[in-house]
């Protein structure tokens, strides 16, 4: 087959996944746990993926003894179609009870305390207890793309002057706990995800050197899966269109500082680039969002080799970025 380092199975610990295709989290404005948010992940699942990650999650709904009931049906859903299921984890820049906290202070928030932020991984180790507890099989800490994780390790907005601000290894440390205190909790029988942006483009932002080196310590506090999740932010959509380009490349970067397995996503709709990536024998698993938006039947048609059936993403961003700003549930212009 053409495509078959896609198709080959990989095993993580004790698990099996029947391929490499992983589907990222990504909002969907459903509610995950209401009807409407099973049915979305349903669909995902039913066409042939391998791993479905549920987008980030605020850590403040797993104390909801409603929303902890109904995760199970959610888990149970996705396990239906022999797919590995993840549930990312998402720290909100507020307190349990609500204000609005920042890394640093900002006029709409005050800095988050070190007492606060000392409680962050409890609050991760928390809810990941309460996802494995439902039946998910692995959990994802958040760190990417600016948002309140990912902050604590940029200087462009961490100016703490406490044990989480200032040097590099000040900056890693919140990750790094969040990670360890997963762990914990996870023991042997579950997984450990952790989502991070490699680089800022920014002027005075971090490097991607900064990063391996914040890899290393991740790693060791027993990371199973590294997902690398470059921003996207100054690149057009149509950048990456039938070629990974920078976006797996700098996920390859980590290749000699981990141990883990590794997860790149970006510009692989395209089941030609997602082969080439594998074939480098630098990433294990390939993460496709809009490409399986646009028709979830993706791996199924690609494993059949019926790649005239697919029904391609367009990159418009109408109906999944234009919904998501607007608080609509994500579709896609390419449904009929």
């Amino acid at each position: 087959m053409a495509f078959d380092l896609i198709f080959q199975p990989f095993d993580i610990g004790r698990f099996h996944l029947k391929n490499r295709l992983v589907f990222p989290p990504a909002a969907s404005v459903t509610g995950i746990v209401t009807p409407v948010g099973i049915a979305w992940y349903e669909r995902i699942a039913s066409g042939g993926v391998g791993t479905i990650i549920v987008e980030g999650t605020r850590l403040d709904l797993f104390r909801d003894s409603e929303f902890a009931a109904n995760l199970a049906k959610l888990a149970d859903t996705i396990h239906a179609h022999d797919v590995l299921a993840v549930i990312q984890l998402f720290q909100a820049p507020q307190t349990p009870g609500g204000e609005a906290v920042s890394v640093s202070g900002t006029d709409d928030a005050r800095a988050a305390t070190t007492e606060e932020v000392k409680q962050i991984p409890g609050e991760f180790a928390h809810a990941a207890k309460v996802a494995f507890d439902a039946g998910f099989d692995g959990v994802e800490p958040h760190g990417a793309h600016e948002f309140f994780l990912n902050q604590f390790f940029s200087p462009l907005s961490n100016t703490r002057t406490d044990e989480y601000g200032g040097s590099l290894e000040n900056r890693m440390r919140l990750g790094i706990e969040v990670v360890q205190a997963v762990r914990e909790v996870a023991g042997s029988d579950r997984l450990v995800f952790y989502r991070h942006t490699p680089e800022q483009r920014e002027e005075g932002g971090y490097t991607l050197e900064d990063s391996l080196e914040f890899a290393k310590p991740l790693d060791a506090a027993g990371l199973d899966v590294l997902d690398v999740s470059p921003s996207t932010h100054n690149v057009t959509p149509r950048e990456t269109i039938g070629s990974p380009g920078p976006h797996a490349g700098l996920a390859e970067a980590f290749r000699d500082v981990v141990a883990c397995p590794i997860m790149a996503v970006g510009g692989m709709n395209d089941p030609a680039a997602a082969q080439r990536v594998l074939e480098r024998g630098k990433i294990d698993l390939v993460a496709i969002c809009r490409g399986l938006i646009a028709d979830a039947e993706w791996p199924k048609k690609v494993a059949d080799d019926r790649l005239d059936e697919i029904t391609e993403c367009i990159e418009c961003n109408e109906a999944c970025y234009g919904n998501l700003f607007n608080g609509q549930q994500i579709a896609c212009t390419q449904w009929e």
